[in-house]
């Protein structure tokens, strides 16, 4: 859409100078499309959404529904998404409101009798914990536009409700159909700056087999594993031995598990469950600098435009569209809440 010979001239003007402040922004684009500007600098991961490259790139607004707990127990939540790439990074601004910074993933707790136990959400219908879980974001990604009708649906075309899960399970309909997952953790990846890349394929759902269906893991993981119990007590405990409930870390960082001592800690008192891994390789391509602050969910995300895994999306024509679709996990294991219409990348010139 060209701008109208009839406006006034100040009209004119400011627009050329918001233009010249920033990149050429494609006139008009469609309804449900983010906008990456080109930056004259790579932002601050650090910096979150202070860092002046996000004043110049366009806001695109969220609102995602459908999953549970968030305020008012409504399932829902607003946000807003901006993008920009420099040099051969693409990098996003990823806020949504949530009034809860939720890390605290099924922890051990000491009982009044000594005792300790692995705290779960009673309503647990198998795989569905909303209590004792962390706070998480994805997007999905077709590569090279393989998914079928993701155009019309979003990632809701690769929802497949029942098959032995109380909320379904994620695949693709054929061999060939595959999908980028970028599953950011709240504790899990978060506690190391990344994002876990993931992808999605046509694997069917099998309880012993394949219990997650098509969410595959991509080369360089893993990303956490569980504290056994031994004789009633949790193998390991972090170094520093301070319980989640006194300052403590929800998770513990490889290297930093130490025997468990069961007379640190007094009734009430809660450790973490699991200890989490440096990913690597292909499963460490996307970084993340994650935080929460005043109800609200800020992450710095950055890749490179070119992977050139086959597990990944490749930004390689900034010409192109590149759709994708966003959901946030409010303390749910499954239960995201999520924008129903699918989502389009483009790079403004």
């Amino acid at each position: 859409m060209s701008v109208s010979t009839r406006r006034p001239m100040f009209t004119l003007l400011a627009a050329a100078l918001a233009l010249a402040a920033c990149t050429a922004v494609p006139d008009a684009p469609p309804r449900f499309t983010l906008v990456a500007v080109k930056a004259a600098a790579a932002p601050n991961l650090a910096a979150g959404a202070t860092d002046p490259v996000w004043a110049q790139a366009p806001a695109f607004k969220v609102t995602l529904n459908g999953g549970t707990n968030f305020a008012g127990g409504k399932g829902e939540t607003t946000g807003t998404l901006k993008a920009a790439y420099f040099g051969d990074t693409v990098y996003f601004l990823v806020q949504y409101q949530d009034p809860t910074d939720s890390r605290r993933r099924g922890p051990y707790q000491k009982q009044a009798d000594g005792s300790w136990k692995k705290l779960k959400d009673p309503a647990d219908k198998g795989g569905d914990d909303n209590v004792y879980y962390e706070d998480k974001w994805a997007m999905i990604w077709p590569i090279g536009n393989s998914i079928p009708n993701f155009d019309k649906r979003g990632c809701a075309v690769a929802c497949h409700l029942g098959e032995g899960k109380p909320y379904g399970n994620k695949y693709t309909r054929e061999a060939g159909h595959l999908g980028d997952i970028w599953h950011m953790k709240g504790s899990r990846t978060a506690a190391y700056g990344l994002v876990d890349d993931q992808y999605l394929d046509h694997t069917r759902y099998d309880p012993k087999t394949n219990p997650n269906a098509g969410r595959r893991n991509e080369p360089g993981g893993p990303d956490y594993t569980g504290v056994p119990m031994e004789n009633g007590l949790p193998k390991f405990m972090a170094r520093d031995a301070r319980p989640l409930n006194a300052g403590g870390t929800p998770y513990i960082r490889d290297g930093e598990q130490v025997p468990f001592d069961d007379s640190r800690f007094k009734a009430g008192d809660e450790v973490a469950s699991y200890v989490v891994h440096q990913l690597k390789g292909d499963r460490a391509d996307v970084r993340v600098n994650y935080s929460w602050k005043d109800g609200v969910h800020t992450s710095m995300v950055a890749r490179k435009l070119v992977t050139g895994s086959k597990f990944d999306v490749q930004f390689s024509d900034l010409g192109g569209k590149y759709l994708f679709g966003f959901a946030a996990f409010d303390n749910a294991q499954v239960q995201h809440a999520v924008m129903d219409e699918p989502l389009t990348l483009v790079f403004a010139k």
